[in-house]
């Protein structure tokens, strides 16, 4: 299965430090359309993480509403690390 890591966070925070291989999609990026998205088949499993976990649920409704059905709140980095590495 193909698996997608999203760093929601503003990318400052993913300046200083973040998942191995995630990219950053910050929450404005996704309100514009997720265009970074563009290329990725709408199935892809997408996990989501930034400090809590709240701006990872925002994304998953905006990601939703463009189409993306297979989408994971991945909490924040130390659960993305334990749970899908």
């Amino acid at each position: 299965m193909t698996r997608l890591i999203i760093d929601v966070r503003e990318s400052e925070e993913f300046a200083i430090d973040h998942v191995e291989g995630a990219i950053n999609l910050t929450p404005k990026e996704i309100l514009d359309g997720a265009i970074a998205l563009k290329d990725v088949p709408k199935e892809t499993e997408l996990v989501l993480y930034c400090v809590s976990g709240s701006r990872s649920n925002f994304a998953i409704i905006e990601l939703q509403k463009l189409g993306y059905s297979n989408i994971v709140n991945g909490i924040n980095k130390y659960h993305v690390n334990s749970k899908y590495l």
